[in-house]
């Protein structure tokens, strides 16, 4: 199992003020999803293999504090190497399975990012596999028991008809509240809408103040369920119909 699928450690409220007026595509020449706020500030982008450092940084940052890491990861050894190691794990699946890397940028670099998966997208390449037993083999036995366990626990929260999963949204901490975790969400929204074989939008959260948040967004509860004794995840939905 290589998908991962935590909810945004950082949607606040002042991210959830006014309607945009959007134009969607997939991608354009440049790599970018199209869209239109009312300044056309900030553009969210279609990121690559050369971003992949940049990804991980800015959800090392993001996540360093999240439920999920802190309950997989433990207390051996030492924290912010491991958590790199694991989401720089999640990052290449979805660059090796070809999906998609979202970003927002900056004079001083990434400030943002996404991770989106094709659920019914068919195998994993054959790399990916090695990739997987290398990280395992560097965080443990343990934590990789912990990540099944709470894989099974997600696993419960189903949506049969074909979707997009976001599995990781991320802000870095000295750019929140400028509403880019809001900009990532949305594009998202924007590649489920442009699919024609989408139906919507699947993720989970292990912050119950994350789900108002998502019910904003049009996300309705799939489930809920405990990991073990130390947490809680929501599946949710977004329906495009």
């Amino acid at each position: 199992m290589y998908s991962v699928r935590l909810g945004p450690p950082e949607v606040t409220d002042a991210e959830l003020c006014g309607p945009q007026r959007r134009i969607v595509s997939r991608h354009n020449d440049t790599g970018t999803v199209k869209r239109m706020d009312r300044k056309d500030r900030e553009r969210v982008e279609i990121l690559g293999h050369s971003d992949v450092g940049d990804v991980v940084s800015v959800l090392s940052d993001s996540f360093f504090d999240y439920p999920v890491m802190r309950f997989v990861l433990g207390a051996e050894g030492d924290y912010r190497t491991r958590l790199e190691q694991l989401i720089g794990f999640f990052v290449m699946a979805r660059v090796l399975r070809d999906e998609v890397l979202l970003g927002v940028r900056a004079p001083r670099g990434l400030r943002a990012a996404g991770l989106v998966s094709y659920p019914r997208g068919g195998p994993s390449p054959p790399e990916l596999g090695g990739i997987r037993e290398e990280t395992w083999a560097r965080l443990g036995d343990e934590a990789r028991s912990r990540y099944e366990l709470f894989g099974a626990a997600t696993a419960r929260f189903v949506v049969e008809s074909h979707h997009i999963h976001l599995g990781m949204i991320g802000v870095r901490p000295s750019a929140q509240g400028q509403g880019l975790g809001r900009k990532v969400l949305e594009a998202v929204h924007d590649l489920s809408s442009a699919d024609s074989s989408s139906t919507g939008v699947t993720l989970t959260t292990e912050l119950e103040s994350n789900v108002p948040l998502y019910e904003h967004f049009g996300y309705e509860i799939l489930g809920r369920d405990r990991v073990g004794s130390a947490l809680t995840t929501w599946g949710m939905y977004r329906s495009d119909r």
